[in-house]
């Protein structure tokens, strides 16, 4: 199994009336963990754009365990279970504050989209290529 860790810190803009971060920036946590995650395997995502290939969400999970706080600096552990095979790639995350508190748990599904025709595609086999000694 692939695993990554990258750090957030929370910033004000982030929190809700209460303090905490607000709900939906989860997603985003989620998302930047996916692009540094990718990054740090040398797949540049702005690259397999411009080679006509995106990845939107098809499917998004998120459970909230415990509030996250401004200034707290969040741990996103990020994992993909599974070797990707198709069209479709499965993260599953992990989020924990300084004390290593668990305090959120998601997943998303992204699938392979051709650009030009709007259609799956088959996962690029530079990506298979690079995850294929974590299986």
């Amino acid at each position: 199994m692939f695993q990554s860790e990258i750090q957030v810190r929370v910033r004000y803009s982030e929190t809700d009336q209460m303090g905490y971060v607000y709900y939906g920036n989860f997603a985003a946590y989620y998302e930047v963990a996916r692009t540094e995650t990718f990054r740090n395997l040398g797949v540049n995502y702005k690259e397999m754009e411009k080679a006509g290939v995106m990845m939107p969400v098809l499917d998004l999970r998120c459970k909230y365990i415990r509030p996250a706080r401004y200034d707290d600096l969040l741990t996103i552990k990020v994992m993909i279970p599974n070797k990707p095979h198709g069209s479709r790639i499965k993260f599953e995350y992990e989020v924990y504050n300084e004390a290593r508190e668990l305090l959120n748990i998601g997943e998303t599904t992204l699938v392979f989209v051709d650009m030009r025709s709007g259609k799956p595609t088959a996962i690029p086999e530079s990506l298979i290529s690079l995850l294929e000694s974590y299986y």
